[in-house]
């Protein structure tokens, strides 16, 4: 593989994708409104693996979110057996329309691993109620800091989003892995923004 050119270009094999992934950190719990009426509907998947994947792939395939595809079902339901994650459905007229999942499996740390809205749901201020609801949950534990990462590929809007809610950005990396779309793992008309070269 080419090494990484930390002053221009890497080149990236046609087969594959690249994206700049950002982690944010909060240190402190922040203030927090009240929950605004009625309570924000929220349920809890448990070992639903099936609803999982559902609704993982409706938030998540518009910007190419593949990691939970790449592992079998038997790995998906130890992680969501975890006493210390939680996984949770949005829902809006018995569907669901939005996931949250807040891992506490490192002492100290509650990661939000996935935080999402469905296609038709973004932009109508049920992400902001979503994160009220996941930082209360978040601090609710003894924890020094929560945390959550995004990438180029996920709305453009998402940095911007993790930092009005009271984040910092403490890191970035490079992810290269093989384009989930060529793989199977997501179908070949996913995350359009984002071109299939091979």
């Amino acid at each position: 593989m080419t090494p990484l050119n930390l002053d221009g270009l890497t080149p990236v094999p046609a087969t594959h994708v690249a994206a700049i992934v950002t982690s944010l950190e909060m240190r402190a719990r922040p203030a927090l409104p009240e929950p605004e009426p009625p309570p924000l509907p929220l349920d809890a998947i448990g070992a639903d693996i099936a609803r999982y994947r559902a609704l993982f792939d409706r938030v998540g395939a518009p910007w190419l979110w593949f990691s939970r595809r790449r592992i079998d079902d038997a790995a998906l339901a130890a992680i969501l057996a975890d006493p210390a994650v939680e996984a949770l459905a949005l829902t809006e007229g018995g569907r669901d329309i939005g996931l949250l999942e807040l891992d506490a499996r490192v002492p100290g740390e509650v990661e939000i691993a996935f935080f999402g809205l469905a296609p038709e749901a973004i932009g109508q201020g049920a992400g902001r109620r979503l994160m009220t609801e996941a930082l209360r949950r978040a601090w609710s534990r003894p924890v020094r800091r929560v945390w959550v990462h995004t990438c180029t590929f996920d709305h453009p809007g998402a940095v911007a989003f993790y930092e009005r809610s009271g984040f910092c950005a403490f890191a970035r990396a490079i992810e290269v892995v093989p384009d989930p779309r060529l793989s199977g793992h997501l179908p070949r008309d996913a995350a359009p923004h984002v071109p299939v070269l091979a």
